[in-house]
């Protein structure tokens, strides 16, 4: 029987595939970067850890079979180096540290990946290896949707991804079946792909690879979608059984179908699931697609190395492998998350591509069987891309405006990798950056600069919270305005039009309605702790450094724009205080001068201050309402200037 066979003999296989992808997907996906995220490695240092972690499982994917290591040694050392590195991500890593222990992430993954499926048939058996394949990834993506796991802390699943792998480390390695004998894949079902050659297999699994990369950062990064596919006990159970079906229902269809229909499946799953996704009202049915997808083609990725590749001789296969997980499975997964990065979604026409890229063969021959009726579609298909783009051509000959040419400027430059345009909802993002837009208005823009990375503030409202005067200003000269900028500056976009375009699309970007935003800012007041640490000294220093540009006569920001100001800018160390009233109570006068220098005055150029700790705006607060309550000398801003960065 089957089954007999399959725990007699081939349940090895089955459980170090299940330890495997366990591992990848609970610690390499997930744990790490949340360990890494609690240790503050965050931007560029994120960035460059998993660059690190690339090398490193490309590297050793390439290198592990030119290692010619006995098949034992090569499974133990992959363990053991991944066990290492889920325990070291338990430490408090630096950032040194951190590339360090990615880099071993990558090269366990790459040393067991690679010595797994090179010698893979000898530990699932002879008669039934495909059936260990399938449940050792089946039940690897199942326990991962495990509630109690999937939402366990970064620290339980690192731990529980070593003691996995130390527990696969006891697993006696003793051939369970004879060697493969050259040139003897396993029976599957004819089929042209099983004959393909390998550059056309492995763009096969770089698309359906990259397809999923860029669906799950696009769902994990964004809250509406991820709510729709993986919030609660429900969704992940459906997930996991779903995984572990159309991984055994894999199978099926490479015994029946062979390897075409089985990437043709993936792909339709997955390109159902990205198109799905566009609209976040689709999220639950994208959530049936998606993991059916994944593990049709990871059962399939496994596979096809070990089982299903004619290769003659076990260097051969490892060789096969190596290429295929360091281009496929690293390089496309991170072309995948960095198109989920960029864009905030897949690009329909990507789809398309990645499926001519799996059909070519088919296309192909389809292309020289049918000529004629090719050559009648394509020149139907033709004339109606004439009609489509000369309608296109006739609805858009109106020039662009200011806010159109500001935006592809805003594109062009480069600015998406510092600033989003999203407010995180239920986050601190709503009082510095809000209103919160809904997900929906965003998408349609196209495309849609949602980002993901915050080395700037969020501009999705920027244009609610600065005047254009102040958005020129701090293009000029970052710093100027800005004192803890670390912006570049792009004084050379007003050289042309370029400059003043950036500056209507910014200020363009606001919601209509601001009252309920503007409500919340007016019942806003500093923490009581944070006033209770508030010092007027170290305000002093702070209104020289953030204020004092435009709040004096000799002021950098002043000197250079006074005359474009909509209402001069106060000079307090000069007894004008505008609408501040020295007669209010101190407590009074203070709380106004803290949410101006919190959130500005709308209306005009006087911006607010949202990034600043509430610590730093009371001691702003505190020195201002002091030096208007008292009638003393007031410092220079000379003198202040001197003092601010001690």
């Amino acid at each position: 029987m089957p089954r007999a066979e399959l725990l007699r003999s081939g349940w090895r296989g089955a459980v170090l595939v299940a330890v495997t992808y366990i591992d990848f997907l609970i610690f390499a996906q997930f744990a790490f970067l949340k360990r890494l995220d609690t240790l503050g490695l965050t931007g560029a240092h994120l960035k460059a850890v998993m660059g690190a972690m690339a090398l490193g499982g490309i590297l050793f994917s390439l290198l592990t079979p030119r290692f010619d290591l006995r098949p034992s040694t090569g499974i133990r050392l992959g363990l053991a180096l991944s066990a290492a590195a889920a325990l070291l991500a338990l430490l408090p890593l630096s950032f040194a540290a951190g590339l360090l222990v990615a880099l071993l992430i990558g090269a366990g993954l790459g040393i067991l990946t690679v010595s797994l499926v090179t010698h893979l048939r000898q530990w699932t058996g002879a008669r039934h290896p495909l059936l260990a394949v399938a449940l050792g990834t089946g039940l690897g993506y199942f326990a991962c949707n495990v509630p109690g796991f999937f939402a366990a802390s970064a620290e339980t699943q690192s731990l529980t991804a070593a003691l996995l792998c130390i527990a696969a480390l006891l697993i006696p390695l003793a051939p369970a079946a004879p060697a493969l004998v050259p040139s003897s894949p396993c029976a599957a079902a004819p089929d042209p792909a099983g004959s393909a050659s390998f550059p056309r297999v492995l763009i096969a699994f770089t698309a359906l690879v990259w397809l999923d990369s860029a669906a799950f950062f696009i769902i994990q990064n964004t809250p509406l979608l991820k709510s729709g596919t993986w919030a609660g006990s429900t969704h992940l159970w459906l997930n996991g059984c779903i995984h572990l079906a159309a991984a055994l229902g894999a199978v099926w269809i490479l015994r029946r179908r062979g390897l075409t229909a089985v990437l043709a499946t993936a792909f339709f799953a997955l390109a159902a699931a990205c198109l799905l996704l566009l609209h976040p009202q689709n999220a639950g049915l994208a959530s049936l697609f998606y993991p059916a997808g994944v593990s049709l083609y990871s059962v399939a990725l496994v596979a096809y190395p070990s089982i299903l590749t004619p290769a003659g001789s076990a260097r051969e296969r490892g060789l096969r492998a190596g290429w295929l997980y360091a281009i496929a499975g690293w390089i496309g997964s991170a072309l995948g998350i960095g198109m989920g990065q960029n864009l905030g979604h897949v690009p329909a026409l990507f789809v398309l591509a990645a499926g001519v890229a799996i059909f070519a063969p088919q296309i192909l021959h389809l292309a020289r069987s049918r000529t004629r009726e090719l050559a009648i579609v394509g020149t139907l298909a033709l004339a109606a891309l004439c009609v489509r783009f000369g309608v296109r051509t006739r609805k858009t000959s109106q020039p662009l405006t200011a806010i159109e040419r500001g935006r592809q400027v805003y594109i062009s430059e480069g600015c998406i990798h510092c600033h989003s345009q999203y407010v995180r909802p239920n986050s601190p993002d709503v009082l510095m950056w809000g209103p919160v837009e809904p997900v929906a208005e965003v998408r349609r823009e196209q495309p849609p600069l949602i980002g993901n990375r915050r080395q700037g503030p969020d501009l999705a409202e920027v244009g609610a919270r600065r005047s254009p005067l102040w958005l020129k200003a701090h293009l000029y000269d970052p710093r100027g305005v800005s004192g803890a900028s670390i912006m570049p500056s792009y004084a050379f976009l007003f050289r042309d039009r370029r400059g003043n375009d950036l500056v209507a699309y910014l200020a363009s970007l606001r919601s209509a309605d601001q009252t309920a935003h503007l409500r919340e800012e007016a019942a806003w007041r500093p923490a009581a702790g944070a006033m209770a640490h508030a010092s007027a000294a170290r305000g002093a220093q702070l209104y020289a450094r953030y204020c004092a540009t435009c709040h004096s006569a000799d002021g950098a920001t002043y000197l250079r724009w006074g005359s474009s100001f909509s209402h001069p800018p106060q000079e307090f160390t000069r007894g004008a205080y505008g609408s501040l009233d020295p007669a209010a109570s101190p407590a009074q006068l203070t709380l106004k001068i803290a949410r101006i220098a919190k959130f500005g005055i709308p209306g005009t150029d006087m911006p607010g201050h949202e990034y600043l700790p509430d610590t730093q705006i009371g001691s702003i607060a505190l020195w201002l309402s002091q030096q208007i309550a008292q009638p003393n000398p007031q410092p220079s801003i000379a003198r202040l200037t001197q003092e601010k960065n001690q």
